[in-house]
């Protein structure tokens, strides 16, 4: 299989891409036949949601707020269901490490102490066809215990031996992400069912024997009836393996303004695989600006930095997410640290340690079970933090927060925001929408600016921001109206700094960065025109359908 030079059937699934080392392992006739039926049983349902996500952001944009579902309230007020207990390995949470599956990252994530990895084929890892294969190889060799990496510089890499590692989660892509390279019917697979599918029909077996099992993040969803389908794919995936049935367990990331009125019924539907929910608050925000971008002041945001998690709206937001986990028996995962430690600034790392440090103890006395950090160097401090609230226990099941009242008017309670736009933030959002695309487009979709990690997340912040100060015609605290020829000057500015090296990419990023903020239009994602355009072995632009139904 590995000689084929354009493309290659098996099992009615056709590979598009350049073979790379060890893809025979993964592609296996029976791997790729799980796929596609995986792929054959969902693919129209997943069709019909996604053009249901572009049917309720018009009705957002026409004026009509989201509210909880008066459908779903006899699930909400039915005390009795609960989620299915922790599985093995998931019983305590209070450190998750996050990033991508590349060799390094996975071996540093296993080493860093944390109780749980989220390896990350989604936001921190640009899907060119090389990362999908080598990270479904990566975490099949660390599974083996056989994984190591030498850097250019000759630092060697290995897993310890001395302790015990994470549990791993994987996060597979999100519904509207597309894998080009794989196609059934000359139309690409899901991204998420071939993350998800070649992980769970190459590791299940191995994880149960090891003690734990098969787990997963799920970003993205936007309501009830994404986790639904979610879980008819794990019922279908255990069955084609004859594993028992609650075997998977799933936390679903609380990252878009919608899904925040589903908590409830989003672990309803996974209940048999549920085990908890994330505050996901970047590609909250994100989701937030995208839907809300043309209701003009009563809902721009102030600049990035000002957005913290002591603002009414994602206070609000965080209490709930707490109170309809806890509810039903299922874990409250707080959200990402993305501070990056400056090893050679002690005053920088100290101010941005006790950040975090701040961030993680507002978290534990709310009642979240764990948070997640993006650096080594911060899981000592987030451990310490939980350690002090949860002392001998392993969670904070126990804390109900019926003190909490499910608010639905409070979740885009934006009025009451505080904070400025300011000149600096708007070339703050150029310069990191700029230098991330240019990151993601050669490879690394997580990339640290200004001490902070930055993924695709923080870069949809940055555009989504721009467009919509754009189009509301926001003012700055001294008072400019922000235009497009403003931006477009400033962005002539700032790419000028730009330090730029052999073989960068940042013509490339520039040129996808004006088309995701300066347009008329509005891109639902930055990733699609950019995989489209750049990433796919057959170069082509992101389809009308692709882009308006993700």
């Amino acid at each position: 299989m590995n000689s084929f030079t354009d493309s290659f059937t098996i099992n009615g699934i056709t590979l598009t891409a350049q073979p790379i080392c060890r893809q025979g392992e993964v592609l296996t006739p029976d791997a790729l036949d799980f796929v596609a039926k995986l792929h054959r049983a969902t693919a129209e349902r997943r069709q019909e949601l996604m053009q249901a996500r572009h049917a309720r952001r018009a009705q957002i944009a026409s004026g009509q707020d989201p509210r909880f579902l008066p459908e779903t309230e006899g699930i909400r007020n039915d005390p009795n269901w609960r989620v299915a207990p922790p599985a093995p390995g998931l019983e305590d949470r209070r450190v998750e490490i996050t990033g991508p599956v590349d060799r390094k990252m996975t071996i540093n994530a296993l080493n860093s102490g944390a109780k749980v990895w989220l390896a990350d084929m989604e936001d921190s890892s640009t899907p060119t066809w090389r990362n999908v294969i080598q990270g479904q190889l990566n975490l099949t060799d660390a599974l083996e215990r056989r994984i190591d990496f030498t850097s250019p510089e000759g630092k060697e890499y290995r897993l310890r031996d001395d302790q015990e590692l994470p549990t791993i989660v994987v996060r597979p892509r999100g519904w509207h992400l597309p894998e080009k390279h794989m196609l059934i019917d000359g139309k690409p697979i899901a991204g998420g069912i071939v993350d998800f599918g070649l992980f769970f029909f190459h590791n299940a077996r191995r994880l149960l024997a090891q003690g734990r099992g098969p787990y997963f993040y799920l970003p993205k969803i936007e309501n009830h009836l994404e986790a639904r389908l979610w879980n008819d794919i794990f019922v279908l995936a255990q069955d084609l393996l004859g594993i028992p049935q609650g075997t998977i367990r799933a936390t679903v990331l609380i990252e878009t303004i919608t899904a925040a009125f589903e908590m409830e019924e989003i672990l309803y539907e996974l209940r048999d695989h549920a085990a908890g929910l994330n505050a996901g608050r970047w590609d909250y925000i994100f989701s937030l600006i995208k839907n809300f971008r043309t209701r003009g002041p009563r809902f721009v945001l102030p600049d990035r930095g000002q957005v913290s998690m002591t603002q009414p709206f994602m206070r609000s937001y965080t209490e709930q997410l707490v109170r309809a986990c806890h509810r039903r028996g299922a874990m409250a995962i707080g959200g990402m640290a993305a501070a990056v430690p400056n090893r050679k600034d002690e005053a920088a790392n100290t101010a941005s340690f006790e950040k975090v440090r701040a961030d993680k103890t507002r978290e534990a006395n709310d009642g979240f079970d764990g948070s997640w950090v993006a650096h080594p160097d911060l899981v000592p401090v987030c451990r310490e933090v939980f350690d002090g609230v949860l002392g001998d226990q392993q969670n904070q099941l126990d804390r109900s927060r019926e003190d909490v009242t499910p608010d639905d008017r409070a979740l885009i309670d934006i009025s009451t925001t505080e904070g400025n736009i300011t000149e600096q933030g708007i070339r703050i959002n150029i310069e990191v929408g700029i230098r991330y695309i240019e990151s993601w487009l050669r490879g690394n979709g997580a990339v640290a600016i200004h001490n902070l990690m930055e993924d695709a997340a923080t870069a949809e912040i940055s555009r989504s921001q721009l467009w919509q100060w754009i189009h509301s015609h926001a003012i700055t605290e001294h008072g400019d109206i922000i235009t497009r020829e403003w931006v477009e000057e400033l962005l002539d500015e700032e790419f000028a700094r730009l330090e730029r090296f052999d073989d960068d990419r940042f013509t490339d990023a520039r040129s996808i960065f004006e088309e995701v903020t300066l347009a008329e239009d509005f891109p639902t994602f930055l990733t699609i025109p950019a995989y489209a355009r750049f990433l796919t072995e057959a170069k082509e632009k992101a389809s009308e359908e692709e882009l308006i139904a993700a």
